[in-house]
């Protein structure tokens, strides 16, 4: 046996695509395969692709053709392997394999077999794996921040996403499997994970037959985590018990990604959302009553198939209503494969990125005054970049996730990966800017 290669992963796409790259890369690491960041020193380049709207997968394409023309070995796993496997062996002769998003635990199988020369299309038509605590897994993300995957997949329809058809129906994992991956990562120091999944407010309706989101919450409050973030939560799924559940657990941050995508009934019943339509107002009213403290971040599409000026001006009122702390606007992207791609009446896209500036432009000044009440408290703050020209620090406060929402930028010392006080001088829309708390022992 000659040496084996060495293989890099490029990674696109969402956070549960990430986990997947952090078991490919464990699963990799554990069979002695080399794994180097520059994909220019590998001989195979595991492209991780996203397949959710027009632009990820224009991404994900550009990054493929770039590799081959670099003459790499390209394996192709993800979204959009799972959803153009045919097309994208033909398109890209310098792919060796595809993998689908329910085969990415085989990838070490599959460069055997690419290196006896073999073709591999490996893609299971309905994908029904979820990995759990006992599959390798290499970290990708700063130190003291992880993902935790508790279901995959999902069960709803809604008009425009092809997600159920790209990762399958809903399959949660069990509470003690969660709760002994947190353990691990725990261990590893890590001070806050994120539970994510398609919709994590329906987690463990499959194998219990109800949701468990407020025990799953309960038993992670017994944890050494400080911060346990929940991502994805549908406000259906808010009931009274998960609510308690964040409330009574005090390392479940009060942190709500309601993914609401409208407001209008009657443009949630064009989106096959028609359950959410009369319980918007009223569940978010209940929240802030019973979580005094809790931040809403939320996303809305807009443009869909339809949508009138009426529509969007009531979008406009509910936005102004709530004073959401985070707000993420996408314009509609109609997808092959999903009813509202048929639909009547889509809008033009000038029409739709003008409605988008215009409900961002309304949400500015929200987010401004929110992070002005910030200034001169004492926040915790997780310390994850060091710049090492300037010293300074970044980080983030509980009250925002990775990636989506703003930063702290913190003068003063502080290792990586842990949480300090700081003290808040200053914010802007986005960020706040502060100072550690020196007396802090």
């Amino acid at each position: 046996m000659g040496e084996k290669p060495t293989i890099s992963i490029s990674h696109l796409g969402c956070e549960k695509n990430r986990i997947d790259t952090e078991h490919m890369l464990g699963l990799l690491v554990e069979a002695g395969y080399g794994v180097d960041t520059n994909e220019e020193l590998a001989d195979y380049v595991i492209v991780n692709t996203c397949s959710f709207i027009e632009a990820a997968r224009e991404e994900s394409v550009r990054t493929l053709v770039e590799l081959a023309e670099a003459n790499k070995k390209i394996v192709i796993t993800g979204c959009m392997a799972q959803h153009f496997q045919e097309q994208l062996l033909e398109e890209l002769p310098e792919a060796v394999a595809v993998v689908g998003t329910g085969d990415y635990h085989k990838i070490v199988n599959v460069i055997e077999r690419a290196e006896q020369g073999e073709r591999v299309k490996q893609i299971s038509a309905e994908p029904t794996y979820i990995a759990d605590e006992t599959t390798p897994r290499y970290r990708t993300t700063t130190e003291g921040v992880a993902y935790l995957r508790v279901a995959e997949g999902c069960d709803y329809r809604c008009a425009f996403c092809i997600i159920p058809h790209l990762r399958g129906n809903q399959r949660s994992r069990t509470i003690e499997s969660i709760v002994a991956e947190a353990e691990q990562l725990a261990s590893q120091g890590v001070k806050e994970i994120i539970l994510i999944s398609q919709i994590t407010t329906n987690y463990g309706l499959d194998i219990y037959g109800k949701p468990k989101l407020a025990e799953l919450l309960q038993a992670l409050g017994k944890v050494d985590i400080p911060w346990v973030r929940m991502h994805y939560a549908y406000p259906t799924g808010l009931t009274p018990d998960v609510i308690a559940a964040i409330g009574e657990t005090p390392n479940v941050l009060p942190y709500l990604d309601l993914p609401l995508q409208h407001s209008h009934p009657g443009i949630l019943r064009s989106m096959n959302r028609p359950w959410q339509g009369r319980v918007n107002n009223e569940i978010i009213e209940r929240i802030k009553t019973a979580l005094p403290t809790a931040v809403l971040r939320t996303t809305f599409i807009v443009g869909f198939p339809g949508e009138t000026q009426e529509h969007f001006e009531h979008l406009l009122n509910f936005v102004q209503q709530h004073e959401f702390d985070h707000v993420g606007v996408f314009t509609f992207s109609p997808e092959q494969g999903t009813p509202a791609y048929s639909l009547p009446n889509q809008l033009p896209q000038e029409i739709m990125d003008e409605r988008r500036q215009r409900l961002m432009e309304l949400q500015q000044p929200i987010s401004w005054s929110k992070n002005q009440q910030e200034v001169g408290k004492v926040v915790d703050v997780l310390i994850e970049q060091e710049n090492p020209e300037s010293g300074e620090l970044i980080g983030r406060s509980g009250r925002c996730s990775p990636e989506v929402d703003g930063q702290v930028y913190v003068t003063g010392q502080a290792k990586l990966g842990t949480i300090v006080p700081v003290a808040i001088r200053n914010a802007d829309t986005y960020d706040l800017y502060g100072q550690v708390v020196s007396s802090y022992k």
